[in-house]
């Protein structure tokens, strides 16, 4: 495996993590279709949460936050749309969320932006 594939495996872990303890409930992980992927599916109460994780070693191509673009935002909704058409249940509110990652020197920074979209 890349080391890239390895640096996102290990964001999207520790997201998880850090959305549970949030108290929020992990229902689908890197789900997909023919138009793309939702890294994390979660539940807060009624509200069905999208995950957009983004993992970043470096600032480079500047910061793992500002990799969210507008684009990315609206295939997110368009994915939750059909993520939401194959489910039995429904959901009070959608959000979109982003938690965003950086490791420096081993260690990571997390920023979690609720409702970006």
């Amino acid at each position: 495996m890349a080391k890239k594939d390895e640096l996102g495996k290990q964001g999207e872990q520790l997201a998880a993590i850090y959305l549970e303890a949030k108290g929020m409930k992990i229902i689908d992980r890197n789900w997909r279709c023919r138009h793309g992927e939702i890294d994390i599916i979660a539940e807060d109460g009624s509200t069905l949460i999208v995950v957009e994780v983004k993992t970043r070693s470096s600032r480079s191509h500047g910061t793992a936050l500002e990799s969210v673009n507008p684009r990315k935002l609206s295939r997110l909704r368009l994915l939750a749309a059909q993520w939401l058409a194959t489910q039995p249940r429904t959901f009070e509110a959608i959000r979109v969320d982003v938690v965003a990652l950086e490791r420096f020197a081993g260690d990571f920074a997390l920023r979690h932006m609720r409702g970006v979209f």
